[in-house]
């Protein structure tokens, strides 16, 4: 179906940062996949996790149990709980708008009838089903599918009196991002999500953050609301938790999710043997690394030298989801231009291009995709 855009390239092979099309001509990804293969293409770990999960147990149904399901649950709320000091409870998805198809859900259990209505920015992107698509504060997205489910309502991205103003007691939550990656790396502010969860304290309304994106080392962090200090009652991600395997994961405090009973929700493949070994695998693997800390030392390289480039007005985002802003320039030209010269990119906005590479990119390698940058933009 006519759904994407017509491509541009056919990758056949890839390898850490860089990728092969079917001419075999390389490229350097500095997109990531869009912020999932952070540790890089055909990482040995997880291809070896999945290689032997396969020959093991790929699926049963959730009418039984499985031990890596169980275990990669008990290992992602590990790494909350060091982060949030809270003990929480997980359900698997395939995707980040299944996971935040879940954390609607949990809010509406949880808000009750008459409390279901749930405040997200303008600018942001929370997914392509009907009802993360009416959280997406971007209506233009909305328009070929209306009407939209009910009980979303929207306010100015970073506009404290805004939110306020919108919340009386038919809202259940407030759904942010701690950076609008999708809607062009805009990062929400460190005192906005501070005052954000006082906000929803003083009137009993769930923080749902989505690091569907940010999350998993890729801002500096292991998720962007560390930067604010804050312990958000929901999280949802997707993307890099998997490497590239489809898997989404929603993370409550226990006091929330323990609303949910058998039946209120569910999925065929959730906590799939096949996904979860991937997940355990990445999870492993970059408590072992260091994410946070490769993303923020390669993340600083990478601004320094897009700084350096005159022909970049100026750079937002955190650790290794940036953006270029750029000066009077065509992003899409530019990203065409960028690509023919094998470097992959994405124009995030009409006059900014996004930067998402592995976490493990290599100093040489962002060097190198400085280089074709400045040549490009000179």
């Amino acid at each position: 179906m006519p759904v994407f855009a017509p491509p541009q390239v056919m990758f056949v092979r890839g390898q850490g940062t860089e990728l092969w099309d079917d001419t075999g001509r390389r490229y350097l990804d500095f997109l990531g996949g869009l912020a999932v293969i952070s540790l890089g293409h055909a990482n040995p770990e997880i291809a070896a996790a999945i290689s032997e999960q396969a020959s093991t147990l790929m699926h049963v149904s959730n009418l039984f149990a499985n031990p890596v399901a169980a275990e990669t649950a008990v290992a992602l709320n590990r790494l909350l709980k060091d982060v949030t000091g809270c003990d929480g409870k997980v359900f698997f998805s395939n995707s980040g708008a299944e996971a935040n198809e879940a954390a609607l859900k949990l809010a509406r259990k949880w808000g009750g009838r008459g409390r279901h209505v749930v405040i997200s920015a303008y600018g942001s992107f929370h997914g392509r089903t009907l009802a993360t698509l009416a959280a997406t504060g971007q209506p233009a997205k909305h328009e070929p599918f209306a009407p939209m489910p009910d009980g979303f309502r929207h306010v100015a991205f970073g506009d404290l009196d805004a939110l306020e103003s919108a919340m009386d007691p038919s809202v259940s939550a407030v759904l942010i991002e701690t950076v609008q990656g999708e809607g062009g790396v805009f990062p929400a502010g460190n005192e906005y999500l501070r005052a954000m969860r006082r906000l929803c304290d003083d009137r009993g309304i769930l923080l749902i953050v989505d690091e569907i994106q940010t999350g998993l080392g890729r801002t500096g962090k292991w998720f962007g609301f560390e930067h604010a200090g804050i312990v958000p009652d929901v999280v949802t991600m997707a993307k890099a938790l998997g490497n590239g395997m489809p898997i989404g994961a929603t993370w409550a405090k226990r006091e929330m999710a323990d609303v949910f009973e058998a039946g209120d929700h569910g999925s065929t493949y959730s906590g799939t043997p096949i996904a979860t070994a991937a997940a355990r695998a990445v999870l492993a693997a970059m408590r072992r690394i260091d994410a946070p800390a490769l993303a923020a030392r390669q993340g600083q390289r990478l601004r320094q030298g897009l700084e350096a480039i005159e022909a970049v007005q100026s750079v937002r985002g955190d650790g290794l989801l940036l953006a270029a802003e750029l000066a009077g320039g065509d992003a899409k030209a530019v990203y065409q231009q960028l690509l023919d010269r094998g470097l992959v990119t994405n124009a995030v906005t009409p006059t900014a291009i996004r930067l998402a590479p592995p976490l493990t990119v290599s100093d040489a390698e962002i060097d190198e995709a400085l280089a074709i940058l400045e040549e490009v933009l000179s």
